[in-house]
């Protein structure tokens, strides 16, 4: 088990992740956080952007599946059933629990599998324990309270990491 917080890239926004990024890294499951990352937390439902996204990756025969730690079913059930999606509820994330859960569904192994999210100390810790490809985003609609800048300004020195091992990026 990879105790990181570093990313395995740094991308301005979940539309950077293309299909052709994700089937040369052999990736057949992604996991996605929701909140932040494919939509800021206040938009009620996808909009034209994520559905054709969404589309884009899906024909290319990549299963994208919602990984989210929301104590509330209520906003993500209505978000993957909007989107044709399905989702695992109660992660837990850093916890891998979430992670084997929703491959096994899948039939896919960490190998084929990448997670994409907008913070470190979840998804990105979450994403090196369970041995999938992490991979980060900016905060769509910018971090959102006093907590959240804080987070996302302490994550700083680990998407530098990132850079420095990935300058291509």
């Amino acid at each position: 088990m990879r105790i990181s917080l570093v990313p395995d890239g740094v991308y301005e926004s979940y539309q950077q992740i293309t299909p052709e990024l994700l089937q040369s890294r052999g990736i057949r499951l992604l996991l996605s956080d929701l909140d932040y990352t494919l939509a800021p937390k206040s938009q009620p439902e996808p909009d034209a952007d994520l559905r054709r996204w969404l589309s884009d990756v899906r024909a290319a025969g990549v299963e994208v599946m919602i990984l989210s730690n929301n104590r509330s079913p209520v906003r993500v059930e209505r978000f993957c059933r909007d989107l044709g999606i399905t989702y695992e509820g109660h992660a837990g994330k850093p916890s891998v629990k979430g992670f084997r859960r929703a491959m096994v569904r899948c039939g896919v192994t960490p190998r084929e599998t990448a997670m994409l999210g907008d913070k470190l100390l979840t998804d990105m810790l979450g994403a090196n324990r369970a041995g999938v490809l992490p991979l980060m985003v900016e905060p769509l609609g910018g971090p959102r309270g006093a907590w959240n800048k804080v987070l996302h300004g302490l994550q700083r020195p680990w998407k530098a990491a990132s850079l420095k091992k990935h300058p291509e990026r």
